[in-house]
């Protein structure tokens, strides 16, 4: 099976994730898009950052009724920080039934060359980079990568976050069940 890998803090999911996985679903020769909710970005601080559990039953519930997405909590039990090549090395191995794509943003591309091993991911695994806006994709690109032009929403986890501490709605930035959860768990308040 070709699986895509979404990595990301997810902090909280968002309809913009969803609508870029469903995009990558529909455009490119995959079978499932799994969510990999990582404990701690290595490049990002974690200040902000929702417990991992409480992000990944957020991911879950946004992913729900979806039989093509899976949340994925495999960093969890890796050694951390969590890096991507360890992670696809973990899953190839386990998994050597499976073809794995590495998903992300342009401007996560942009800073790739900063990430462990960053040669042997793009030498060895299908890269699909979607467009973000005012981060132009730089450089060459090899025969594993693929650019694309995903419908964008201009909303980000932060915005959300500072909506919720502000007391302000996030109906319709996140599914009915994640707003819910979040609600009722009083996250990102603080």
């Amino acid at each position: 099976m070709k699986i895509g890998l979404y990595f990301g803090s997810f902090n909280p999911i968002h309809v913009g994730h969803l609508i870029i996985a469903s995009h990558v679903l529909n455009h490119c020769e995959l079978d499932r898009i799994w969510f990999v909710v990582s404990p701690q970005n290595p490049l990002k601080e974690s200040v902000s950052l929702l417990n991992e559990n409480h992000r990944f039953h957020l991911v879950q519930l946004a992913i729900e009724n979806e039989p093509k997405f899976k949340a994925s909590n495999i960093e969890f039990s890796l050694a951390r920080p969590s890096y991507t090549i360890d992670t696809l090395t973990y899953l190839t191995e386990k998994h050597p039934e499976h073809t794995f794509s590495v998903i992300m943003g342009s401007d996560s591309y942009q800073n790739i060359s900063k990430w462990k091993n960053y040669k042997q991911l793009v030498d060895q695994y299908s890269i699909l980079i979607y467009q973000r806006p005012n981060c132009p994709i730089e450089g060459s690109l090899n025969e594993r990568m693929q650019v694309l032009d995903a419908p964008l929403l201009d909303i980000s986890s932060t915005y959300i976050r500072n909506l919720i501490r502000a007391k302000k709605s996030i109906r319709y930035l996140v599914t009915d069940e994640v707003m819910s959860d979040i609600l009722a768990n009083g996250y990102y308040k603080k």
